[in-house]
C-alpha cells in the first residue's frame, strides 16, 4: 500500500504542471487574425459593451428602490472603483496583445490551472450575459407593441412551469442572437462597422435625453419636500455603488479585441481611459436628468427613461428613448457575442480547450467555428431558460477576474524578464573585498559567463538591480530576505494579501450579522487581519519593480491593484450564498475540463525544460585591480573509456 502512495518528486512536478506559465512569443504582433481595429474602433466596442440596457433600467430600479437621487454619487464611486480594474486590463492589453482577456493575463503571470478557471468562468458569463441582454432586448420590444409578442407565443405555444425554465419560449431573443452571430462570423471589420452604426444612435440618443432631461429638469424634485437628496442615507448609497458596479463591466471586450488591434500598445489604453469615462459621465449625467425630470420615489423601475418622459407629456420622446434603448442593447449582444469566441479560441490554441475551437477562418479570419457553436448554446439559452435566477453569475465572474487580473499585475511587475532570470538566488550585497596584504580570498564560482558578469556589475557597481530583489536601502535591515530567488518574496505577499483580503472583508460582511461577534473580538480581527494586509504591501513595496517600458503602466504600483484585490472581494462576499453553491457547481465542472482535457493536451507540455546542466565554470580570481581575471576552468576532458583501466590501476595498488 505504501509502495502505491505518490513520492515527493511526483507531487512537485504535478503542482509544477499547474503552475506553468504561458511562454509568450518573440514576436507578439504576429497573430493569424486581422489586425485592422483602431482606437475609435475599440472605444466604440467598449462604449458598446458598458451602456447597454443598464442606461435605461439600472439608474431608475437604483433611484428608487435603493439610493433615491444619490444614485449619482453612487454611479461616481462605481466608475472610481471600475477604473482601477479597468487601470490593469489597460497594462496587460497594452503589453501582452494577444486575444484572451483576463484568462491570457492571468497565465502569462499566476499559472496554467488559475487561468483556465478565468477563462472557464468567463465563458460562462458571457454566455448568460448575452443571453439575459437577449431576452431584456425582446421584452423591450414586446412591451412598445403591448405585449403581443408574449400573448400570442403563450396563446398558440404554450407555457411551462419548470425550475430554471422560462414560462415561455422566447424566439424572438433567440432569433436576434442568431442574426448578430451570422454577422459576427463575417470578420471583425464588418462586426466593428455594424457596432459603429448602433453605438452612434445609441449615443446619439443618450445626447438628446441629455438635452431635453436638463430643459425639463426640476430642482425642487431633490428638496427635502420629496425626501431630499440622499433618502437612505450612506448606506443606501454604497449598495447602490455595490449595483452600479456591473453597468461598467463590458470594458474588457477592449482587451479581448487587442490581437486584432493595429498598435494595440497605444490603442489599448487610450480606448479603455475614452470609453469608461464615456460610460461613467452618461450614466452619471442621465441619473441627474432622470432624478431632477420627475420625483425618484415615483420612478418607473422597468422603464424609467421613457416613462418620465411619458409623464411629462413628451410621449414622442419616449418613443426616441424606446429606439435607444434597443440600439444599446444591440451593441451588448455584438460585444458579448464578439469577445466570447475568441476567449474560447484562445484557451483552445493553448490546448487547454478542444482543439475545433482553435481554427481560424483563411477569409474571414476569425474563429468562425467558435462564433457559430457558442452563439447557437447561447440563443437556445435565450430561448428556453430563465436567465433571471442565474444572472448573479455574471457578478461573481467578472469579479473573480478583476481580482486575478489585479494580482497578476503585481506578480508581473515585480517579476525579471524571463531571458534574464538568474538560476541561483542572488544575494546583492556585494562580497567583503580582501583586505591589502591578505592571501587570496575564497574563489567565486558561475555557472555561464554572463552570470559572472551579471554579478560583478552588481557587486561593483550597485546600480543595476533586477526586478523581484530587495532594494539597497532595505538590506541593512531585510538582509534575510536576499537569500530568496528574485520575485519569489514578492508571489508569496500577494498570496498573502490576497488572503488577509479575504479574511478582513469577511469580517466585515458577516461579522456582525451572521456570525455575531462581540465588539472586542470584531475589532480584534480587523486589526489583525488589516495588519496583515498593510504588512504584506510594505513587504512587496521594498522589492524592486520592472523600469518604465515603452507601454502603458498603471501608476501606484502595488497600491492600486491592492484597492481593486480589496474592492472586488468585498463585492463578492456580498452575492447571496445560492450564487455560491451554483458557482461552485461550475467550478468543479470546469475542474473535470481541466484534468480530463486541459492538463494533457497543454501546448507548455511539448516543451522540453531546458538542461541545467554546466559544461563549464567559470572562476574568478581576486586581484587589486578594478577587473577581474576570469579563466575558463573545463571540466576534464578524459574520455569515459578510460575510466575502467584508472579503477584496475588502483586495484593493482
Amino acid at each position: 500500500m505504501a509502495g502505491r502512495l505518490p513520492r515527493s518528486a511526483d507531487l512537485t512536478r504535478f503542482c509544477q504542471k499547474l503552475n506553468r506559465v504561458k511562454t509568450l512569443e518573440d514576436d507578439m504582433m504576429e497573430t493569424t487574425f486581422n489586425r485592422c481595429l483602431s482606437t475609435v474602433d475599440l472605444t466604440l466596442l467598449g462604449i458598446g459593451g458598458m451602456v447597454g440596457s443598464g442606461l435605461y433600467v439600472l439608474t431608475g430600479t437604483v433611484a428608487k428602490e435603493i439610493a433615491g437621487p444619490a444614485v449619482v454619487v453612487s454611479f461616481i464611486i462605481a466608475g472610481f472603483a471600475s477604473l482601477l480594474a479597468a487601470l490593469c486590463y489597460a497594462e496587460f492589453g497594452a503589453r501582452v496583445p494577444k486575444t484572451g482577456s483576463a484568462y491570457m493575463f492571468t497565465y502569462v503571470s499566476m499559472g496554467e490551472i488559475w487561468a483556465f478557471l478565468i477563462g472557464w468562468n468567463v465563458l460562462l458569463e458571457y454566455m448568460i450575459g448575452g443571453a439575459a441582454v437577449a431576452r431584456a432586448w425582446s421584452a423591450y420590444l414586446d412591451s412598445i407593441f403591448s405585449h403581443k409578442i408574449k400573448n400570442f407565443t403563450e396563446t398558440h405555444i404554450g407555457t411551462w412551469q419548470v425550475p430554471f425554465l422560462a414560462q415561455y419560449p422566447d424566439f424572438l431573443a433567440a432569433g436576434v442572437l442568431l442574426i448578430a452571430t451570422a454577422f459576427i462570423s463575417f470578420g471583425a471589420k464588418v462586426s466593428s462597422w455594424l457596432n459603429h452604426v448602433f453605438s452612434a444612435i445609441s449615443l446619439g440618443v443618450i445626447l438628446f435625453i441629455l438635452i431635453m432631461g436638463f430643459i425639463l429638469a426640476d430642482p425642487k424634485n431633490w428638496s427635502v419636500q420629496e425626501g431630499g437628496f440622499a433618502p437612505y442615507g450612506l448606506s443606501g448609497i454604497m449598495a447602490g455603488t455595490a449595483t452600479c458596479f456591473y453597468a461598467f463591466v463590458g470594458f474588457d471586450v477592449i482587451a479581448a479585441s487587442s490581437e486584432e488591434a493595429r498598435n494595440p500598445q497605444k490603442a489599448v489604453p487610450r480606448a479603455i481611459a475614452i470609453s469608461l469615462g464615456l460610460a461613467a459621465g452618461a450614466y452619471i449625467l442621465v441619473s441627474v436628468v432622470l432624478t431632477l425630470m420627475v420625483p425618484w420615489h415615483t420612478l418607473d423601475p422597468d422603464s424609467a427613461l421613457a416613462d418620465a418622459f411619458y409623464r411629462r407629456d413628451y410621449s414622442w420622446a419616449g418613443f426616441i428613448v424606446a429606439a435607444g434603448s434597443i440600439c444599446a442593447m444591440n451593441t451588448v449582444l455584438l460585444s458579448n457575442l464578439f469577445s466570447l469566441p475568441r476567449i474560447v479560441y484562445a484557451m483552445a490554441e493553448d490546448g487547454l480547450f478542444f482543439q475545433v475551437f482553435s481554427r481560424v477562418h483563411p477569409r474571414t479570419q476569425v474563429p468562425v467555428i467558435g462564433i457559430v457553436v457558442f452563439g447557437v448554446l447561447m440563443a437556445l439559452m435565450a430561448l428556453i431558460f430563465d436567465l433571471e435566477a442565474l444572472v448573479q453569475f455574471l457578478s461573481i465572474g467578472t469579479l473573480q477576474a478583476y481580482t486575478f487580473v489585479a494580482a497578476s499585475i503585481i506578480v508581473l511587475r515585480f517579476q525579471q524578464e524571463k531571458s534574464a532570470a538568474p538560476s541561483q538566488p542572488v544575494r546583492s550585497q556585494p562580497s567583503p573585498e580582501p583586505s591589502e596584504g591578505a592571501g587570496p580570498s575564497e574563489l567565486k564560482e558561475y555557472e555561464s559567463f554572463s552570470d559572472k558578469l551579471q554579478l560583478v556589475g552588481t557587486d561593483k557597481a550597485k546600480v543595476h538591480r533586477e526586478p523581484g530583489q530587495l532594494k539597497a536601502a532595505f538590506e541593512p535591515y531585510l538582509e534575510f530576505l536576499s537569500d530568496f530567488y528574485p520575485g519569489e518574496v514578492v508571489t508569496i505577499a500577494v498570496v498573502t494579501l490576497m488572503v488577509s483580503a479575504i479574511c478582513l472583508c469577511s469580517i466585515l460582511v458577516f461579522g456582525n450579522t451572521h456570525l455575531h461577534l462581540p465588539t472586542w473580538s470584531y475589532s480584534l480581527l480587523l486589526l489583525l487581519f488589516s495588519l496583515g494586509f498593510l504588512l504584506s504591501l510594505l513587504l512587496i513595496l521594498v522589492h524592486e519593480q520592472q523600469q518604465s517600458t515603452k507601454t502603458f503602466q498603471i501608476p501606484l504600483v502595488p497600491l492600486t491593484p491592492a484597492l481593486s484585490i480589496l474592492l472586488n472581494v468585498y463585492l463578492m462576499l456580498k452575492l447571496s450564498y445560492m450564487t455560491w453553491l451554483r458557482f461552485s457547481v461550475w467550478l468543479i465542472l470546469g475542474l473535470l475540463v481541466y484534468f480530463g482535457y486541459g492538463i494533457w493536451h497543454s501546448k507548455e507540455n511539448l516543451r522540453e525544460p531546458t538542461s541545467r546542466s554546466v559544461s563549464a565554470r567559470y572562476v574568478v580570481f581576486p586581484s587589486s585591480s578594478l577587473e577581474e581575471t576570469v579563466q575558463a576552468v573545463q571540466p576534464n576532458p578524459q574520455p569515459l573509456t578510460e575510466l575502467p583501466d584508472m579503477v584496475t590501476e588502483e586495484a593493482k595498488r
